[in-house]
């Protein structure tokens, strides 16, 4: 099938939902330019919003022992927030992380690395792995593309879980536009919150049952915790000038940072679904999502992410060896792993899902400015 790209970014018609405008830009960076940019414009004049949201922190964390929670995977963009808000700002965070079992030892390190160097407190919650391997396996099962919301799923919901339990107001993660400001559309990835399709493709495909996985619903952390007991979310990069290659430079400088060869590799599992089960199984690189950020804001070229795009994420002389290790890991053989990626293929829509909500509560959050950026 032939493939239409933007003339603008690396967006394609692998995205099925794709449009153009008659100068062949793509809906992904019309949508930045009308919605997010002038909004956002690049985190520039924003210092008094950020001052603000620090005074805050600080006052609800007077005579605590910390003054928030930030989550931090050994990733560029929360090391990097880690880094500024504690170091530059002064705030004291409790650094939580979630062990879903697939954490890299550059990652591991990265964290101890900032931990030790900042004079902070880490808290790590270890997931039970019999649970998240059952359910992970199910996704295999499953069909779908996005079979890595079972880490996705427990890193938010534990962080919301342990917020709620702890009467914590302000949690802070890496999240930001000027890296992120092209979301993966929905067929590719779909929300990792929604707990009914997880749990729907748990029963048909899943073993045993759930019992300490920490499922999130959506209603809880989009209305009860913010609205009722103010529990909200904040991302504090969209308030800065945050250029990511400046940012590896400063954290190998000061902390002997080590960086990945992509983006969201610091999980181990991630790296072989994003490099290759998602591009090979069903054609969605999700480099060209993450590249379009890049040359939206002014960090690549197009020319360049177009290079990158020539060879596979993956290297193939390795891959065998990145099957052996996830089908060792799930304690199934390869050539079990090796027929979940022959199956036929299934999208989120084959499932039970409260899409319908997720479609409501964008409409209202974009209605409030609430929400920024086009479809997923």
């Amino acid at each position: 099938m032939k493939i239409t790209l933007c003339s603008n970014c690396v967006m394609d018609t692998t995205d099925s939902k794709i449009t153009f405008d008659e100068n062949g830009v793509c809906d992904h960076c019309n949508t930045f330019f009308k919605d997010i940019e002038p909004v956002w414009n690049y985190g520039k004049g924003r210092e008094r919003e950020l001052e603000k949201l620090v005074d805050d922190i600080k006052k609800e964390g007077k005579n605590k022992d910390f003054d928030c929670l930030m989550g931090v995977s050994g990733g560029i963009d929360s090391s990097y927030l880690l880094y500024k808000m504690a170091h530059d700002y002064g705030l004291r965070p409790l650094v939580f992380h979630v062990d879903a079992g697939w954490n890299t030892q550059i990652s591991v390190n990265n964290i101890e690395k900032l931990i030790d160097g900042l004079g902070l407190d880490l808290y790590t919650e270890v997931i039970n792995w019999e649970e998240i391997r059952d359910l992970q396996l199910a996704f295999f099962k499953s069909g779908v593309p996005h079979i890595d919301v079972p880490q996705d799923h427990v890193y938010f919901s534990t962080m919301y879980k342990f917020a709620h339990k702890h009467g914590i107001k302000y949690i802070l993660t890496g999240g930001n536009f000027s890296t992120e400001c092209v979301r993966n559309p929905i067929e590719w990835m779909y929300y990792q919150s929604d707990y009914i399709q997880l749990k729907d493709i748990y029963k048909k495909h899943g073993t045993g049952k759930l019992k300490s996985y920490p499922i999130n619903n959506v209603l809880l952390s989009k209305i009860y915790l913010p609205f009722i007991k103010g529990i909200k979310i904040y991302r504090p990069l969209d308030y800065l000038k945050y250029y990511k290659d400046e940012a590896i430079k400063l954290l190998e400088e000061k902390f002997g940072f080590q960086t990945y060869p992509q983006k969201h590799f610091e999980s181990r599992f991630t790296r072989f679904y994003e490099s290759y089960w998602l591009p090979e199984r069903f054609g969605f690189d999700t480099r060209k999502v993450q590249f379009s950020s890049l040359i939206l804001t002014g960090q690549m070229t197009r020319e360049e992410a177009l290079d990158e795009l020539k060879e596979p994420a993956y290297d193939p002389e390795t891959i065998s060896h990145e099957l052996e290790y996830v089908a060792n890991k799930l304690r199934i053989p390869v050539d079990e792993l090796n027929q979940y990626f022959s199956m036929p293929k299934k999208t989120y829509k084959d499932y039970r899902s409260i899409e319908g909500v997720y479609n409501i509560g964008a409409i209202v959050m974009r209605f409030f400015g609430m929400e920024r950026g086009g479809k997923r």
